[in-house]
């Protein structure tokens, strides 16, 4: 199994973008409140959550043309997981790769909602503890706010867990809050 320190070695190694890293760890945390809020107590899978999250954009900064495809033969050579595998293949909803566990579903619900807090944050004096669920859906209503963010994708997702969207987004929040010094938003 890859490890959760062997993932950011992986990482490191891939991107040089901090921003992208920043976006990889917020999917990451989000992938463990996650895997917390399943219940999952197994430690070995709860870092494979989180693996999982580290790793999904890991090809994007030198490969877009090819992502994820680039990360995941890198993985398969490793010889990841095979959930781990599936859910990188499978992070995007454009992607061919359908999720075939609640890892992959999860970190296909989680991917977008992290950059939408994150630009919520930033415009909220750069701190996650100004950011609500509230000030989320504020800023969700205006179609021009960050308006790259696949908000259909993020519903989409929350449907495929059965979370309503304000829990979704309160569950992703609380994990990105708890490394928000790593994201630079303390």
């Amino acid at each position: 199994m890859i490890t959760l320190q062997q993932a950011e070695q992986i990482l490191e190694e891939f991107l040089d973008n901090p921003n992208l890293k920043k976006h990889c760890w917020a999917v990451c945390s989000a992938m463990k409140a996650y895997a917390k809020h399943f219940n999952l107590k197994d430690k070995a899978e709860i870092e494979k959550w989180q693996v999982s999250g580290l790793l999904h954009d890991a090809d994007w900064e030198k490969h877009p043309d090819k992502h994820p495809n680039v990360i995941v033969n890198y993985l398969k050579k490793l010889k990841a997981d095979e959930d781990i595998l599936n859910a990188v293949a499978s992070h995007g909803f454009e992607f061919d790769e359908q999720p075939k566990t609640l890892m992959a579903k999860t970190l296909r619900a989680v991917d977008e909602l992290t950059g939408l807090i994150t630009a919520v944050a930033l415009v909220k004096g750069r701190k996650l503890d100004n950011v609500t669920v509230e000030s989320v859906l504020n800023k969700w209503k205006d179609k021009r706010f960050a308006s790259g963010v696949k908000r259909e994708d993020i519903e989409q997702g929350a449907r495929d867990l059965n979370i309503p969207l304000k829990e979704h987004i309160l569950i992703v929040l609380s994990g990105m809050k708890a490394i928000k010094d790593k994201l630079g938003l303390d």
